[in-house]
């Protein structure tokens, strides 16, 4: 049976907490890093899936990283992509020195937007020997600049993060929006998403439903796509047309140096988070492509 441990270990000055699921194995098994959307707690959807690969033979570590959920560090719940990818970074040391973990075959896995960091750590981590990106966020200037409104919204964005950051430096004050609102239009996502809303889905208590303003310039400046050629490890992507910024992905893989492989299936965004048919194919078949290429 699948095991889980609350595990605990240091980034930089913070200590971030994790679950690590392990499956029933007497040897070493490969460990997998996992982590989800931006501004998500690990409770979102990385524990889902890291639990899934555990039942699947893999030893699994979901984290919140620094300054979100249970970990520690400020400022709280800013979405930083260096950051991010540097708690990656530890979250793989984490898995190499785990006496259930085989050091020799670490793996990773990136829901949404953490496809971006997942990608960006392994371009510079030859500890990762395979990657995985189901339902990618993958973005660059040009594709921001479609998904949020132009190039004029977008500097307009850039402009109100940098106000945003004058007034933390000065006051120490972070001023936050909601992630998700049907009500507020400075949210970072003013739609009506179910499952961010919805207590029975994402809207649960360990996720605040805050933005931080000042976030905005590090994410639309942020460019994922250009990872891709440093990207020589085996690379699997899974994904929908009615998913997310699908050119994205298309771009990404176009780009990636090593093997690569894509699986285009049905279903939004938001069904690879917590729905099925979307996450127990999405399961499987990254499962399937760690068992290929971490030998």
């Amino acid at each position: 049976m699948t095991t889980q441990q609350k595990v605990t270990f240091p980034s930089g000055e913070a200590t971030l907490t994790g679950n690590l699921f392990l499956p029933d194995t007497e040897t070493p098994a490969p460990g997998i890093v996992v982590a989800g959307t931006w501004t998500s707690v690990k409770e979102l959807m990385a524990d889902r899936y890291a639990e899934r690969l555990a039942d699947r033979g893999y030893a699994a570590l979901s984290f919140d990283f620094t300054g979100f959920g249970e970990s520690g560090g400020e400022p709280r719940d800013v979405e930083d992509p260096t950051s991010k990818v540097r708690d990656i970074h530890h979250a793989v040391t984490f898995l190499a020195t785990h006496s259930s973990i085989d050091a020799a075959r670490l793996g990773a896995l990136g829901i949404c937007a953490a496809a971006m960091y997942m990608a960006d750590n392994a371009a510079h981590d030859p500890r990762i020997g395979s990657l995985a990106l189901v339902a990618p966020w993958l973005h660059d200037a040009a594709i921001c600049e479609a998904a949020y409104g132009g190039a004029d919204a977008v500097a307009q964005k850039i402009k109100i993060a940098r106000d945003a950051r004058a007034r933390f430096a000065e006051t120490g004050k972070i001023d936050y929006v909601p992630v998700v609102s049907t009500t507020d239009a400075r949210a970072a996502m003013p739609y009506d998403i179910d499952f961010y809303l919805n207590p029975a889905r994402g809207g649960i208590p360990a996720w605040p439903n805050r933005f931080a303003v000042m976030a905005w310039e590090a994410w639309l400046t942020y460019d994922s796509i250009a990872l891709a050629p440093r990207i020589t490890q085996p690379t699997l992507l899974v994904h929908s047309e009615d998913a997310a910024i699908p050119d994205g992905a298309r771009r990404f893989h176009a780009g990636l140096a090593g093997p690569k492989d894509i699986l285009w299936t049905e279903g939004t965004q938001f069904d690879f988070y917590d729905q099925d048919p979307q996450v127990t194919l999405a399961a499987d078949t990254v499962a399937a492509h760690f068992g290929r290429t971490l030998r």
